[in-house]
């Protein structure tokens, strides 16, 4: 199966950006990326100018190597560049602090997204998605699969490690939805629910501190006690809202994207993956690196000295520049035959959770939840279905985060 793009002329420099999907208007229903990323990955030195929304000047940097070194160089500050980054509430946050600020933030919580760790819980997440499924198909025998089962699971499974009574989750999902806002018109909302939530989570740290329990808050409670209290209170935000919502689209995008392409024989991805489930966690590797669901480039970052990267572009002091994992997951440099969906692809060094110090902490825990869903729904409903034309399937924006608004499917 391919994802082909047309073949383009570089662009003209400078370029507006974003250049993903959610920029042009253009509904494509099997989520590839901009064929521009393409036209500028093969052509020069593989970096672009570009204008982002905000009128800032960036260099969109492409190749898989390239894309490597921006992310692990720590010369490039992702604090140094809150002043121009679109997305608000970032400071004092694992995404916008850099070298030991983030390593002490990081260190309160970071083994308990281990490989190892998560794998010791795996038998809590299957029972959190059997859950979900089963609530699901008690209301029929069709629904809408981002409300009914990808985002009850996913907020579950991350709300547990935390803590969080279970009363109260459901009131992160409109909050969520606000704080991951990337429209300037948004803004607002996006502050007012990242107050609340931080509001809601001081209290049960607090609660925590005096009667601790085996779960997150508590041990962020009791390991922060020499940080500043707002750094607290952002990380449980930033592991909820970024746990939950990346991986409740990630799940509604594969399963579109296995209803609506072949693969091998088959007519259908999710038919081939119903009749081989032993290449469930390859298929999903691979949906990763074609179908990422956290924005098309990473977050931008700002040289602090001058270095050359790999492929011989220069950066300097001051630039603003723009990681590309879109980009870099199809670099035939890397990657070989890169369009073509390949479940058996090994290695598959994807760069959609990052690299370097702000790589996804969760992406084994992500990885781990994503294949637990895809081996339930092609194992309890093979007949899975859309129910209506790819087409009209209501595509995220405004929103940090891409991915299918609602997914309306059927099953016999």
């Amino acid at each position: 199966m391919t994802s082909t793009a047309d073949p383009q002329p570089f662009p003209a420099c400078p370029i507006h950006h974003p250049l993903d999907q959610e920029a042009d208007g253009v509904n494509r229903p099997a989520l590839q990326i901009d064929p521009r990323y393409h036209a500028i990955r093969e052509s020069g030195g593989g970096v672009a100018e570009v204008i982002r929304a905000n009128g800032t000047r960036a260099r969109l940097v492409t190749r898989h190597a390239d894309v490597m070194r921006v992310l692990r160089d720590e010369r490039l500050s992702r604090e140094a560049a809150l002043d121009v980054d679109d997305v608000a509430g970032l400071e004092g946050t694992l995404l916008g602090l850099d070298g030991d600020d983030h390593r002490v933030l990081s260190r309160l919580v970071r083994d308990r997204f281990t490989r190892s760790a998560v794998e010791g819980i795996r038998d809590r997440i299957e029972a959190r998605a059997a859950a979900a499924l089963a609530a699901m198909r008690e209301r029929g025998d069709a629904a809408d699969l981002i409300e009914a089962f990808s985002l009850p699971f996913a907020l579950d499974v991350i709300a547990d490690m935390l803590g969080l009574p279970e009363q109260d989750r459901r009131r992160f999902q409109r909050w969520s939805e606000a704080f991951l806002a990337t429209s300037t018109l948004g803004r607002d909302d996006a502050l007012a629910s990242e107050q609340a939530m931080g509001g809601y989570l001081a209290g049960l740290l607090e609660q925590r501190r005096r009667v601790p329990a085996d779960d997150l808050l508590s041990r962020i409670a009791a390991g922060g006690a020499d940080l500043p209290f707002d750094r607290l209170v952002k990380l449980p935000i930033t592991l909820l809202v970024g746990g939950w919502e990346t991986t409740a689209s990630s799940i509604g995008t594969y399963v579109q994207v296995l209803l609506t392409h072949p693969y091998g024989e088959h007519e259908t991805a999710y038919r081939h993956l119903v009749d081989h489930p032993g290449e469930i966690p390859g298929a999903v590797s691979e949906l990763e690196r074609m179908f990422p669901t956290s924005g098309a480039d990473d977050m931008p970052r700002r040289v602090t000295r001058d270095l050359t990267l790999p492929g011989g572009e220069v950066l300097r002091a001051g630039d603003v520049v723009i990681p590309s994992h879109d980009a870099a997951n199809f670099d035939p440099r890397v990657f070989a035959d890169p369009h073509r969906m390949d479940f058996g692809r090994t290695p598959n060094r994807h760069l959609s959770f990052g690299y370097g110090i702000h790589h996804c902490m969760g992406r084994h825990l992500a990885h781990v939840e994503m294949t637990t869903a895809i081996a339930l729904l092609t194992r309890e409903l093979p007949t899975l279905r859309l129910t209506v034309p790819v087409e009209d399937i209501p595509r995220k924006s405004g929103h940090a985060v891409r991915g299918p608004r609602t997914l309306p499917v059927a099953w016999d």
